[in-house]
């Protein structure tokens, strides 16, 4: 029996993948993934059998994984960032019931949250939580809560999938229920295309952030009660000064 291992290749750059998702790549003869994420990494590992399905072909995706173990063929299931971030490891063990006998194993990367805070300096110093404002698996009334929750707690937000065509107004929205427990000048930013060409980031205030338009590749940031702009980076301050 072959093996499936779960691989966070990050955001994208080949400099912010791990040694250990790079060396599970190499060693690995079958590398299956969405279509998207595949094109990522298609050059360096071109000798490989490559199997992709489209978004909302997880299921699908997975059982592939599965059989192909079944053959004895080493696996990599490739995912953005973090394989147990919004990722595909939790339905791989989900499906495991259905073959017992293939050992799987999760290989971490660097999720968007962690690069994205890189690029922007240092947001998420304190207490922090992520979000995603896609509603194709998660009712919007949940998505809601959770964000009057996390602004009400004065949480640092991030917010993953926060527009798309079908969802313009999605990000405008999320702000409105943030605006109900934050100031309208807290500090926000939007990173697109992190680790990849064409990156770029703007720090705004959360009133301007509403008025924002973004898309899939984009991942936002709210501040809480404390963070601050210096110079042109993003800080939220952990108190270290005040110890």
């Amino acid at each position: 029996m072959g093996k499936i291992y779960v691989v966070g290749i990050g955001p994208g750059a080949e400099s912010l993948m791990t040694i250990r998702s790079k060396e599970v790549l190499s060693n690995c003869n079958v590398i299956i993934g969405y279509t998207v994420y595949v094109d990522l990494i298609k050059k360096q590992y071109a000798q490989k059998t490559f199997l992709t399905t489209p978004m909302k072909q997880e299921t699908e995706r997975c059982r592939m994984a599965f059989e192909e173990a079944k053959k004895g063929t080493d696996v990599a299931m490739v995912c953005s960032g973090d394989a147990g971030v919004y990722g595909m490891a939790g339905l791989l063990y989900e499906l495991k019931k259905d073959y017992p006998e293939i050992e799987i194993e999760v290989v971490p990367g660097l999720t968007a949250a962690l690069a994205g805070a890189a690029v922007l300096g240092a947001p998420l110093m304190h207490d922090f939580s992520v979000i995603s404002l896609s509603d194709l698996m998660t009712p919007w009334e949940k998505i809601e809560k959770r964000l009057r929750a996390a602004a009400m707690a004065d949480f640092v937000i991030c917010l993953y999938n926060p527009s798309s065509k079908k969802r313009a107004d999605y990000l405008q929205k999320a702000c409105d229920c943030m605006l109900e427990y934050k100031q309208a000048d807290t500090v926000c930013a939007a990173v697109r295309n992190i680790g990849r060409e064409g990156e770029s980031y703007r720090i705004l205030s959360l009133r301007k952030l509403r008025e924002t338009q973004v898309d899939m590749f984009t991942t936002v940031f709210i501040g809480n009660e404390q963070t601050i702009q210096i110079g042109d980076k993003m800080i939220t301050p952990r108190g270290y000064k005040n110890v």
